[in-house]
């Protein structure tokens, strides 16, 4: 249903005359960079905008010199109702929210995902975020997947968060271990797109969209690696995708993944760890970008969370017991050393 933001009454503007020509939506625009064109072509369909008391067609062409009158509506979008889901909330201020999601919450409704989702719980948390396409969520992580996002609180706001976003100018920072140890980090710039058998799946592909993962090596185990990578891009299953594409997919990663590997002689507490694993180790853990408002740089990160420390706790007390019993073996036969 139409509803009127409360700190928004109506615009008064003034058409510049150097505009002359221009069509209307494409002048509002650059006049209200606050709004999607989008938007604002439907306010003119609407009858939201007023030309010197005239109501003009978005293609048309303006003089120069017309006094506009734009008065915002919004659609509340009732098809996702409010619920009280607890949030960890990092930041918070009048124009955004940076929050933690923990792994198994989908971030918005879908097939099989009716409700009890971050959208949901956003509505509850703060109810004029309604009026903002999904609840001022601007980017998304994968249900399976931790860590940080951020959502846009105003209209100014999300529409200068997605536009960070398409312009790749988020940085986002994930904390990942994989199945393989690595030899060094790198870069992945390989297209990603739908798979062509398979619809819930992505896949490389030519004529996918770009995609560029760069990742780095943190520490090597003994059949596992713990790496740090950032997207250059945001595609579906971006991470995961490329990871596997170079032969190291993700630890429990029942898409992408592989069957699960444990170390010749494992203890029976790490082979458990490893078994009970049951999400994609990743954890999305820093975000850097420009405040849409105060245009101040801000970075915000979240710890990993109890279950990927306990999985690379493991993987630690596995190695350094399997470099142990190696040096307990070459003192016991040095000729063998």
């Amino acid at each position: 249903m139409p509803a009127a933001d409360p700190e928004i009454t109506s615009h008064h503007l003034s058409i510049p005359y150097e505009s002359a020509g221009q069509r209307l939506d494409q002048v509002l625009s650059q006049l209200l960079p606050e709004y999607s064109r989008t938007r604002i072509k439907a306010w003119i369909e609407g009858g939201q905008v007023q030309i010197s008391g005239r109501q003009m067609r978005p293609k048309d062409a303006v003089l120069g010199g017309e006094q506009v009158e734009v008065t915002p509506v919004f659609e509340v979008d009732t098809r996702v109702q409010a619920q009280d889901i607890a949030l960890d909330i990092v930041h918070e201020d009048r124009h955004l929210l940076v929050v933690n999601k923990p792994a198994g919450l989908v971030v918005h409704p879908g097939a099989g995902n009716a409700a009890g989702t971050l959208q949901n719980a956003l509505l509850h948390h703060d109810p004029k975020l309604g009026v903002l396409p999904r609840a001022g969520i601007v980017h998304r992580i994968d249900k399976e997947t931790s860590g940080l996002l951020v959502i846009a609180r105003t209209l100014e706001a999300h529409t200068a968060l997605t536009e960070m976003i398409e312009a790749h100018a988020v940085q986002r920072h994930y904390e990942a271990v994989c199945v393989g140890v690595m030899t060094a980090g790198g870069t992945v710039d390989k297209p990603i797109g739908r798979h062509t058998t398979d619809r819930v799946k992505m896949m490389i592909r030519s004529d996918g969209r770009d995609a560029v993962s760069h990742y780095r090596v943190v520490t090597r185990f003994r059949a596992h690696t713990h790496v740090r990578v950032q997207l250059e891009t945001g595609r579906t299953h971006q991470i995961r995708v490329h990871l596997s594409h170079i032969g190291y997919p993700l630890v429990g990663d029942s898409v992408y993944g592989k069957r699960l590997v444990i170390p010749k002689g494992a203890s029976a507490a790490f082979d458990e760890t490893l078994r009970n694993f049951s999400r994609q180790a990743l954890h999305a853990a820093r975000l850097e970008f420009t405040h849409p408002v105060t245009h101040k740089q801000v970075s915000y990160e979240s710890p990993l969370p109890a279950d990927m420390k306990q999985l690379i706790k493991a993987l630690a007390t596995d190695l350094k017991a399997s470099e142990k019993a190696a040096a307990k073996a070459r003192a016991a036969d040095p000729r063998g050393a």
